[in-house]
């Protein structure tokens, strides 16, 4: 299933093995289907479709964002040679406890690294940008990689901005090839 990308799997990097798996639906659309449109046809059916778009808008702002984390990480690997650090791959990190959820880890090589080239994560919210609470549950999280340490750089992207100072900051338009170089200068 894998194979065919239906199914992701993913598993934590950092510098210790794990087996730690975590599986999701691979393409977005039947994922978004799965979530919102599958078990509640019979209410659209009905003429109902208020209630389907009630509950959309009550979830959209945390769906998104764990929609959008795959495709932050696939344009990552095409920008590689503006990030910080020696990285050849980029994943994320999880216990079974989900503490911590650490959204983007860059590294030498997967799925266990030699090195950890810099800690990210990933706000997607329409209108709050990324403040000081996201940058100190970030370094919270760095210290509990296994690998990482107070230097390993962190790595901020966000939709609305980044409110302060201290991370490598990337925006949408960072990301996308061909625009050019990131203009904050990434490479550290």
């Amino acid at each position: 299933m894998a194979a065919k990308r239906i199914v992701d799997v993913a598993t934590p990097l950092s510098t210790r093995p794990s087996r730690e798996t975590r599986y999701s639906v691979g393409d977005p659309h039947l994922r978004f289907w799965l979530a919102f449109l599958g078990e509640h046809m019979a209410e659209i059916e009905r003429g109902r479709g208020d209630l389907l778009v009630r509950r959309i808008k009550a979830s959209w702002s945390s769906w998104q964002g764990a929609a959008i984390e795959p495709v932050i990480r696939e344009a990552l690997r095409r920008i590689i040679d503006n990030l910080p650090g020696d990285m050849r791959a980029v994943g994320g990190y999880l216990t079974r406890t989900n503490d911590p959820e650490i959204d983007l880890v860059g590294a030498d090589r997967a799925p266990i690294a030699q090195r950890i080239s810099f800690v990210g994560s990933v706000k997607w919210r329409d209108s709050h940008s990324f403040d000081s609470r996201d940058l100190a549950e970030l370094i919270v999280h760095r210290s509990q990689l296994p690998g990482a340490d107070e230097s390993t750089p962190l790595l901020a992207i966000s939709r609305a901005g980044i409110a302060v100072d201290g991370p490598v900051a990337l925006l949408p338009e960072d990301l996308l090839v061909g625009a050019g170089a990131p203009s904050r200068g990434l490479v550290r």
